[in-house]
């Protein structure tokens, strides 16, 4: 079976060989196929021939254009907590990829506990959630959650976040790459946030904005950094950072950025003496609890284990044997662009209806 990581080794080029070499071009002529059907419904919607169903509050999607994570959950999270800062009723509508019918996801999860005091409505048919929302919950502001592709409803403002670590997708359409549409597709965008540039040097985060800028020149443009908020555990206990500052640990995780996981550890000078990577969204089983288990009795030297809140909250323990098990969660840290962004959002607040409960 062909792991998240085989696939970025393929893709990436830095597996070789003649097999390899024969799959990639295997890949690129299904990317083709992928790519005509990508172009035709783009531009279904482009032409109105199929137009975007419109909603009677304000919309906002957040997105990206490449497969795996760039980091949106802390996004959303800003946003949402902004809206609510706003005392403005913010509903969270997502497709629910990976969940069990009638179960959340592992984001959802993940939102719950961050946002309790903002609905989450999980739904393939996204159109159907917002009505709900609209109609039942009394949203006053939609958040799309990884919705750029998804153009069913219309939206008044379109987020889309770059991995700076993988910002272009190798430069192909899936599967011969990770793109999901071509990178021409940022047109669309109104706000683009590049997230982990930290993780690279200054000339290519230089880079990445003078590709961005030549496929478009009017977007609000945003730097998002990942930063440490503190470590919970399951039960809901919570504990400073700085607790394992200096300690060794063991780590996991199943994200799709798992050096981004790694590079924040490091920074809150966390001694990570191994990471353990999963696929993203990994449905952890009996079999990989013990697995994690034996791997902690084989390592007295650390202090704990760590993982990620979307980790922690499929997981559902406090310890593995005698160690606890830490989540570390992420909260998003704009570091430029943010006054632009708080404009483009206060342009939606005016939008919104008058609220028929104000007085109640």
């Amino acid at each position: 079976m062909l792991t998240a990581r085989d696939f970025k080794a393929i893709v990436s080029g830095r597996q070789r060989g003649i097999g390899t070499s024969m799959l990639r071009g295997l890949m690129w002529v299904t990317s083709l196929f992928y790519g005509i059907g990508v172009g035709i419904r783009n531009r279904q919607y482009d032409t109105k021939v199929k137009p975007g169903e419109k909603v009677d509050v304000p919309v906002i999607s957040v997105g990206n254009l490449t497969l795996g994570g760039t980091g949106k959950t802390p996004m959303v999270a800003w946003l949402a907590r902004w809206f609510r800062e706003q005392n403005i009723r913010v509903t969270l509508i997502s497709r629910g990829y990976g969940a069990e019918q009638g179960a959340q996801n592992d984001e959802a999860k993940e939102l719950e506990q961050l946002l309790p005091d903002v609905p989450h409505l999980q739904n393939p048919d996204r159109v159907a959630a917002a009505q709900v929302a609209t109609e039942e919950l009394a949203a006053q502001v939609l958040l799309l959650d990884d919705a750029f592709q998804h153009r069913r409803i219309a939206r008044d403002l379109d987020i889309v976040l770059i991995d700076a670590t993988e910002p272009f997708g190798y430069d192909y359409l899936f599967p011969r790459g990770t793109l999901r549409e071509p990178v021409q597709s940022l047109g669309r965008a109104d706000v683009i946030v590049l997230t982990r540039g930290d993780m690279v040097s200054v000339q290519e985060r230089a880079a990445i904005w003078e590709r961005v800028a030549k496929l478009e020149d009017d977007a609000v443009l945003v730097e998002m950094r990942h930063q440490p908020s503190r470590l919970i555990n399951f039960s809901g206990a919570s504990e400073p950072i700085d607790q394992l500052k200096g300690k060794k640990v063991l780590a996991f995780c199943g994200i799709g950025n798992p050096s981004g996981f790694r590079h924040t550890l490091t920074n809150a000078e966390i001694d990570v003496v191994e990471l353990k990577e999963f696929d993203d969204h990994h449905d952890y089983q009996r079999e990989d609890i013990h697995v994690l288990e034996h791997w902690t009795t084989e390592h007295d030297e650390v202090e704990a284990v760590v993982c990620t809140h979307k980790d922690l909250v499929k997981i559902g323990l406090d310890r593995f044997m005698d160690k606890p098990l830490w989540a570390l969660t992420i909260e998003a840290k704009i570091v430029d662009g943010q006054e632009e962004l708080e404009e483009r959002l206060r342009e939606l607040v005016e939008k919104i209806p008058e609220d028929p409960y104000a007085d109640y």
